[in-house]
């Protein structure tokens, strides 16, 4: 059996939440303190961008050495960005899917191209890391995105899904995979990090899948807290 760690963690491009500054080192303490084996990072910056390839930035600071990092956009001169990746154990493969931009626009709120990262690793395991947009068509494009791509067995879906637990987006997802959740021994709210009000971040793993432990962590380090969970297959 596997037993291994995984951690969904939105870290708003390595910002310090409290000082507001880039702040590589903080992040990479949470993976390490949490002695986390594989992570999935949202909003992540890369080559062209002015703070470099972040991804392997943390990778750097911790035993993560495996990382990718999975282009959704370009922000002009922000440069590419997007979700990361980053894995104790080897990359068999891996690749970037883009979540379809609704078209057309059905609602007012502000529209950003988003991906998916799918992973296949030497130990069997399939990982995929997502980022919803901010617009329920934009959510829809997602959970369709993912239902399409989802493996039947030893998978794991996680990231910020910008909904919270009672939205209905959820239910395609939730019929076809457990979410880590239900060990929760509160709410796991996520969302802002020093006060928390909402839950939008999540993993969720298929049923072959064992879940040991699972828990919304209270760290203030980016705008999100992370969501650690031991898993066994």
């Amino acid at each position: 059996m596997n037993k291994i760690r995984v951690m969904t963690f939105n870290t708003q491009h390595c910002l310090n939440y409290l000082e507001k500054r880039v702040d590589y080192e903080i992040m990479g303490n949470v993976i390490n303190e949490q002695r986390a084996d594989i992570v999935g990072l949202n909003e992540m910056y890369d080559k062209g961008s002015i703070f470099g390839e972040q991804t392997k930035k943390l990778s750097d600071l911790t035993e993560l050495k495996n990382h990718y990092f999975g282009e959704a956009c370009s922000l002009g001169n922000e440069g590419t960005y997007g979700n990361g990746f980053l894995s104790r154990y080897k990359i068999e493969s891996i690749k970037t899917i883009i979540i379809p931009d609704p078209s057309p626009k059905k609602y007012n709120g502000y529209y950003e191209t988003r991906c998916i990262i799918k992973a296949k690793l030497e130990n069997g395991l399939t990982v995929m890391v997502v980022h919803f947009g901010l617009n329920p068509d934009e959510q829809e494009n997602a959970v369709k995105t993912i239902i399409e791509n989802l493996e039947n067995e030893k998978c794991v879906l996680m990231g910020d899904f910008n909904i919270t637990p009672d939205n209905l987006l959820l239910n395609p997802i939730k019929e076809k995979m457990v979410d880590t959740a239900c060990l929760f021994t509160d709410e796991g709210l996520s969302f802002p990090s020093d006060k928390p009000e909402i839950k939008i971040d999540y993993v969720f793993v298929t049923p072959d899948i064992k879940v040991n432990y699972a828990e919304v962590l209270p760290i203030v380090s980016s705008d999100h807290r992370p969501h650690i969970a031991e898993i066994e297959f």
